[in-house]
């Protein structure tokens, strides 16, 4: 059975979950969400009588914060953690990635992720393709799902998904969004991802934004027609040189009649879907592919 644990991100339900999975040889968690959520992760966990002490084997889907944030702190509690080859050496030596961040947050920084700290690299595994793990008599297949990110992982647990991002976000009933934030965006490898997604056939994808789908044919579909249709959309500002601070207000305003034609319709959810994905970040992420694709 795969446990929902709610982060509680921003003070927000259904906005970051973490996955939690018992075996026979004890529990193993997927994603951990930003460390400024870490309290309400141990929470979570103590409501399935797990200790954060008692983890072992974390699978991360890849190394933006609200997926992997934490990662270190279960690290420092002998946990392993499993991740795509690119990001390892990020989760090794996170300076970079972490003052990258601080340069977009500022201020924000600690609020919205808190710290990110070394891990050894002996408590790293570089996870390929289809690689398979057996803990506790529970077989968990690596996906490399690239297209949000180049270091992205499904993590497929018999007949179901967690797929991180490259399912796309949906908050409750609401709306399948695909998040886009630089630097990694490609709209040609997102598509080949769902095609691996696809050939899974899984029965339940679990998003970390947020929760369990069932309906998964239709969710890709829905998810390939809005990834094709945001970038389709960010086209002509690119090609027309309009600067991104004109080109957020804009995209804001076309995302938020889009979520409202779909139900979305009280702020409390579109703040959700804002705080899983903001805006301004796809905004940046779709000009840069476009940036590279038109080179």
């Amino acid at each position: 059975m795969i446990h929902t644990l709610d982060l509680g991100f921003l003070g927000s339900e259904h906005t970051i979950a973490a996955y939690l999975v018992k075996t026979t040889a004890g529990p193993i968690l997927f994603e951990t969400g930003p460390h400024s959520t870490f309290p309400n992760l141990e929470r979570e966990l103590a409501k399935h009588d797990v200790q954060v002490s008692d983890i072992k084997h974390v699978f991360v889907t890849h190394i933006h914060f609200d997926h992997a944030g934490a990662a270190w702190a279960l690290a420092k509690h002998g946990a392993k953690v499993y991740v795509h080859p690119f990001g390892a050496r990020h989760l090794q030596n996170p300076e970079k990635l972490y003052n990258s961040a601080k340069r977009i947050y500022q201020d924000m920084m600690d609020t919205l992720w808190g710290k990110m700290e070394i891990i050894a690299p002996e408590l790293i595994h570089e996870t390929q393709h289809e690689e398979v793990f057996e803990v506790g008599g529970m077989q968990i297949k690596a996906l490399h799902t690239p297209g949000h990110a180049v270091h992205h992982i499904a993590w497929q647990i018999g007949d179901a998904i967690i797929t991180g991002d490259v399912a796309g976000v949906k908050i409750n009933a609401g709306m399948i969004v695909p998040p886009c934030p630089p630097p990694d965006i490609n709209i040609e490898d997102w598509l080949n991802s769902i095609a691996i997604l696809r050939a899974a056939q899984p029965a339940a994808f679990y998003l970390t934004h947020f929760g369990k789908i069932t309906n998964t044919e239709e969710h890709l579909d829905k998810l390939t027609f809005i990834l094709k249709d945001w970038a389709n959309w960010m086209r002509p500002h690119f090609e027309a040189g309009t600067e991104q601070a004109e080109i957020v207000p804009k995209f804001q305003a076309y995302v938020a009649e889009q979520l409202k034609a779909a139900g979305v319709t009280t702020e409390a959810e579109l703040e959700k879907y804002e705080k899983a994905n903001p805006s301004w970040m796809s905004v940046a992420g779709l000009m840069r592919y476009w940036k590279k694709r038109v080179a």
